[in-house]
C-alpha cells in the first residue's frame, strides 16, 4: 500500500507493547481532543489491561518511530445478537475485563489515526488487520459501537436514524461512518447513551461485518 510520498517501507502495523503506551495516550489526545475534555479516552492502566488480557487484539501503526494509529479490541458474546449495551459495559470499563476467549465477535472499542495522517489509509489497515484477526479466530463477526461524530450539526432537524440514514443514502458525510459502510459493515441500529460525547450526543451506530469464511 503506497501512502502519498511516504515509501511503504516507513510504514509498521504491529501488536502494541507496553512500551508504546506513552506514545498512544499522546495519538489519542491528538485524534480526539473534544473527547479528551470530556475524560472518554484511554489511560495507561486501561492500555496496559488491554495487552496484558489480549495482546493480539491491540494494533498500532508506525511511521519513523511515531505511532500515527491504533486499534483495541476483544472478543465478546452477547446476551443476545444485537443486545443494546453502552461503551462501559461492553469493555468492562475500558479495561477489557470482559473479554471472552470462546466468544463469538471481534469488539471494535476504538481506533484512532493521528490528524496529520487521514486520508492515507491507515485506518484501513487497522481494519484490515482486524478482519484477519476475526478470520484467524474464526470469529462469526465484528462489531462495534460507532460514534455519530457530526450528529451535533443535524440534531435539531433529524433523529439518530434520519440521520444515518442520511448517510447511507450519500446525501450527508458521517467520516465516521461513511468509511465504516465503505468497509464492508452494515448499520444495524441506534445504540443511544452508548458513551459520553459531545459530537454525538452519546448516540453511536451497532455496526457489524460478517465473516465470510467463519464455519460452524
Amino acid at each position: 500500500m503506497q501512502f502519498s510520498n511516504i515509501p511503504d517501507e516507513d510504514i509498521v502495523i504491529k501488536n502494541v507493547a507496553f512500551q508504546d503506551i506513552a506514545k498512544i495516550i499522546e495519538l489519542q489526545k491528538e485524534s480526539f481532543p473534544s473527547m479528551l475534555e470530556e475524560g472518554s479516552v484511554w489511560g495507561k492502566r486501561h492500555l496496559q489491561s488491554h495487552i496484558e488480557i489480549f495482546p493480539e487484539g491491540q494494533f498500532c501503526v508506525e511511521f519513523r518511530n511515531k505511532i500515527i494509529g491504533s486499534s483495541s479490541s476483544l472478543i465478546i458474546k452477547l446476551p443476545s445478537e444485537y443486545e443494546e449495551h453502552t461503551f462501559g459495559q461492553v469493555t468492562g470499563n475500558s479495561l477489557f475485563t470482559t473479554h471472552d476467549p470462546n466468544g463469538d465477535s471481534l469488539y471494535g472499542a476504538d481506533i484512532s489515526v493521528h490528524p496529520d495522517f487521514r486520508r492515507l489509509g491507515i485506518a484501513t489497515m487497522l481494519y484490515k488487520a482486524r478482519k484477519d484477526l476475526a478470520i484467524k479466530y474464526n470469529l462469526r463477526r465484528i462489531i462495534a459501537g460507532g460514534r455519530l461524530i457530526n450528529y451535533c450539526n443535524y440534531a435539531d432537524k433529524l433523529s439518530p436514524e434520519e440521520y444515518v440514514q442520511s448517510v447511507i443514502d450519500e446525501q450527508i458525510s458521517d467520516q465516521v461512518l461513511t468509511f465504516q459502510l465503505r468497509n464492508d459493515f452494515r448499520f444495524i441500529k441506534i445504540l443511544p447513551n452508548y458513551i459520553k460525547d459531545s459530537r454525538s450526543l452519546n448516540y453511536a451506530t451497532f455496526i457489524e461485518w460478517l465473516n465470510p469464511y467463519y464455519k460452524k
